[in-house]
């Protein structure tokens, strides 16, 4: 098996499945309880916290323990906007957005809150200045992901978080789920308030991850009930997926400049491999990040070209997986303005470090393979 979709989930390191079985096991007692052993997890949660804070260099009280990207990313934008909205309801994001993220702002829309969408260039980058340009005396907030999860475009975080400095009512959130491991994100020396962070895209268990709040940023919480997370997320602490969050974000900081270093090499190897096929065309900008290409087959469906992949159990993917069964426009392709043979032909293909150089040989011999096939059975 030769599995090329790291981008929708990774596999979880036996290390970090020994740490989950592990916590289960002998830490199965609710950390809210009163008594001994519930003290006891109550510990180890927040030895968890403490471990993934120096990990992530920000203060112990500015994590706050999600089930991944999604209830991250609603936490920070409808939590900001319901919790400020008596200070504007203006809200600036971009139109390539993760369905989490984009979703959450239309339903913000139905409540009244207006919301500036920030088109992109062919590259998908966004321009800081356009961002700022957007900015208006009700504005609270601005959101934009640091890495494209379809495209694999870095964002222009840096400049845009500096920029907001001088604007320090209006909350900067960075949805880090694809950005993190792969690049560099300084919390407070680029301005950001809030982070989105994901376990299963590291390498941990899925329902797993994290959303990072600065200090002085106040929210509203999503769920009601309990005092848990800050007041920010009621209901009882998932102890086992924390402790496998960090166990598998600890093993990512071990790896961090190998691991880098090596997706570049799978990266260069196959973009030069995919730029002598006439058959496809490139979509990832040349200055994207390591883990994701993006291209199109024009004239072919990518649904079917994906499962001739899968007969010699060989998986990549499309559009995000969120969105992938959608109808077959990728809207962040549309959003770039590429013509509507290569939005509906794009396919993703995303690495680990555990890909291997033969990985990307035999995954470009066997598209090869499929696509003469495909293409000859046309005619």
């Amino acid at each position: 098996m030769i599995y090329l979709d790291n981008s929708a989930t990774t596999q979880p390191y036996p290390e970090v499945l020994a740490s989950f079985q592990k916590a289960a096991e002998q830490y199965f007692a609710n950390p809210s309880s009163i008594h001994s052993l519930g003290s006891e997890v109550e510990r180890l949660l927040d030895r968890s916290r403490k471990q993934a804070a120096s990990l992530l260099h920000v203060d112990t009280n500015e994590v706050i323990f999600t089930s991944g990207g999604t209830e991250g990313n609603n936490m920070a934008v409808k939590g900001v906007a319901l919790q400020h909205q008596n200070r504007g309801k203006h809200l600036i994001t971009t139109s390539i957005e993760h369905p989490s993220v984009m979703e959450a702002f239309r339903a913000l829309e139905s409540l009244g809150f207006e919301v500036t969408y920030i088109d992109v260039n062919r590259d998908g980058l966004v321009d800081a200045e356009a961002v700022m340009n957007a900015v208006r005396p009700d504005t609270i907030l601005v959101s934009v992901m640091s890495v494209n999860n379809e495209l694999g475009s870095i964002q222009p975080i840096k400049d845009i978080g500096r920029k907001l400095k001088a604007h320090p009512k209006i909350h900067f959130h960075v949805d880090h789920v694809q950005g993190l491991g792969k690049i560099d994100l300084p919390m407070n020396e680029w301005g950001i308030d809030l982070c989105t962070i994901s376990g299963h895209k590291i390498h941990g268990v899925k329902g797993t991850g994290a959303l990072l709040v600065r200090k002085h940023v106040s929210l509203f919480p999503m769920l009601h009930g309990g005092s848990q997370e800050a007041e920010l997320r009621a209901g009882t602490e998932n102890l086992p997926g924390t402790v496998a969050f960090v166990k598998a974000l600890r093993i990512l900081k071990e790896k961090e400049q190998q691991n880098r270093d090596h997706l570049w090499k799978l990266r260069a190897r196959l973009r030069e491999a995919l730029r002598d096929r006439p058959y496809c065309v490139l979509n990832s900008p040349e200055d994207g990040v390591s883990h994701i290409t993006n291209f199109s087959i024009p004239g072919l469906k990518p649904e079917v070209v994906i499962h001739a992949l899968g007969q010699k159990e060989i998986y990549i993917s499309t559009k995000s997986a969120c969105s992938s069964k959608q109808p077959d426009v990728s809207a962040v392709l549309k959003a770039c303005n590429f013509d509507y043979e290569r939005t509906t032909s794009a396919l993703r293909v995303s690495f680990s470090s555990q890909n291997t150089e033969e990985d990307i040989k035999q995954f470009v011999d066997a598209l090869d393979e499929a696509v003469h096939h495909l293409q000859a059975a046309m005619r």
